[in-house]
């Protein structure tokens, strides 16, 4: 059965057009290797031996984003009606399919992208100057006889339709990470290859092949060269797909983790106490924590995960009787914020990002919370990430639940309005009973809120009345 997918269709129509005109054209890279693990395909890219131009008059609707390294964005069509889909560079609208011409790379003086590259009509010279050999596969739909849509849930004939010149099919079948040809070389091309390599390993489950990761080793201090927000890409892919302790496992065993994020390097050997925290060190703790992290988590919530307490290793005191981080949380929200500003986080990820690590040892206080307060600490934006990190903090640790449970049932009983009531008074209607306006005006509109938020008072008369009790008559009205 065909992956519940238009995306296939479009790029399956695309190659079909390629090969009547006489070039090569086949399913590449990533949609392949997923294709044979039995997994759904994010997109499909088409790899062939026509030349950008070629392609870019071929098909109706293209874009160039990359035509000077053989890459041309080709829009699904609706062939029938004659239409072309509409299509820009961000579009949110059905993905365009990446067709790329068969080149050989020239040198890479940046570490990121090759200076020039060279058009080739050789598919196997284009896969081997790819980076992993379970990314090196073609798949050709016209091979073998049968159609392609029989192929789809029968592995054995879909792989009969597979060009593997770089032992990409023994690599899956193996669970392992190779770099094609010589690792260093594919390395020094392109230095983001390296966390690459972590972040598939993590996702298959797969190893690092031994000499894959020797020079990874070897060249980690290379990855200063790509620019923080692919880096930070990378690590946020890494944190949302549902196996982030262990890429974060691999980064420390490659020697990437000091080079990416030193600050969670330094949590090794930081210990804890062992009344509240039994499971060992901070960063044992934090691998934990990432443990929990599901696929498809909020990036924030899984960058406050692993930053919830980046300030402990440089307030860590052993103190008469015990172990103490002494103002480790106002320590960490000011890494936290560095941290941001060098992986170029939007001012929107920061700003929920900070308040988790800010918030994630209110918690402990709950119980002995006013209902102003209380209230108030529902308030935060997306306070269910706040609960999500809690509750995933304490089964890091000591897993009792009863502070995370008091607080969900807390929050569930409250209504919205109950947790934001409509102000009784505002800055008017002092001004109308005679104030003038003034920095006390906070103070009164936070008195009269507490005892609002308190169940204490429901009326506009009743908030008046104590303010007046509070702050005394206005001048103007006596």
């Amino acid at each position: 059965m065909l992956p519940a997918s238009r995306e296939i269709g479009a790029a399956l129509r695309i190659i079909e057009k390629l090969r009547a005109a006489g070039y090569e054209a086949y399913l590449a890279g990533g949609c392949v290797r997923d294709l044979v693990l039995g997994r759904e395909p994010v997109d499909y890219d088409v790899a062939t031996s026509a030349t950008p131009d070629v392609v870019l008059e071929m098909f109706p609707r293209t874009f160039a984003v990359g035509a000077h390294f053989g890459v041309v964005l080709v829009a699904a069509c609706d062939e029938e009606a004659g239409s072309p889909a509409i299509f820009s560079e961000g579009s949110k609208g059905e993905k365009p399919t990446e067709v790329a011409t068969f080149r050989s790379d020239l040198a890479y003086s940046d570490g990121r992208h090759p200076d020039a590259v060279r058009y080739t009509l050789s598919a196997e010279e284009d896969v081997k100057r790819r980076d992993f050999t379970i990314n090196g596969l073609l798949l050709d739909p016209l091979r073998g006889g049968s159609p392609l849509e029989e192929c789809f849930g029968d592995l054995k004939l879909l792989r009969s339709k597979v060009l593997d010149y770089v032992g990409g099919l023994a690599d899956l079948d193996a669970g392992i990470i190779r770099a094609i040809g010589q690792p260093s070389r594919r390395f020094e091309e392109d230095h983001l290859r390296m966390l690459r390599a972590v972040r598939f390993a993590a996702r298959f489950g797969f190893e690092i092949e031994a000499e894959t990761k020797r020079a990874i080793r070897a060249l980690a201090s290379r990855i200063h060269a790509v620019s923080r927000e692919r880096v930070r890409d990378e690590l946020t892919k890494m944190l949302t797909e549902g196996r982030a302790r262990r890429a974060f496992e691999l980064l420390d065993e490659t020697g990437l983790l000091p080079e990416v994020l030193p600050e969670m390097a330094h949590m090794k050997g930081v210990e804890q106490p062992p009344q509240f925290h039994p499971e060992g060190d901070v960063f044992v703790h934090t691998l934990l924590l990432l443990e929990q992290l599901w696929a498809g988590v909020s990036p924030t919530l899984a960058w406050g995960a692993l930053l919830h307490d980046v300030g402990k290793p440089p307030t860590f005191r052993r103190a008469p009787d015990r172990i103490r981080f002494d103002g480790h949380v106002e320590v960490g929200v000011a890494m936290g914020a560095e941290i941001c500003r060098r992986f170029r986080f939007s001012n929107d990820e920061t700003r929920q990002i900070l308040p988790l690590i800010e918030n994630h040892m209110r918690f402990a206080d709950a119980q002995k919370m006013k209902a102003s307060t209380l209230k108030r600490f529902f308030r935060l934006e997306d306070f269910e990430e706040h609960l999500a990190l809690h509750r995933m903090d304490v089964m890091a640790a000591h897993g009792n639940l009863e502070l995370y449970d008091f607080v969900r049932e807390q929050r569930a009983e409250m209504t919205e309005e109950t947790v934001r009531p409509r102000p009784l008074v505002t800055g008017r209607e002092l001004i109308a009973a005679g104030y003038a306006p003034g920095p006390g005006f906070k103070e009164m509109l936070t008195v009269v809120e507490d005892a609002q938020l308190e169940g204490a008072i429901g009326t506009l008369e009743e908030a008046m009345r104590l303010v007046r009790e509070r702050f005394g008559v206005a001048a103007r009205s006596g």
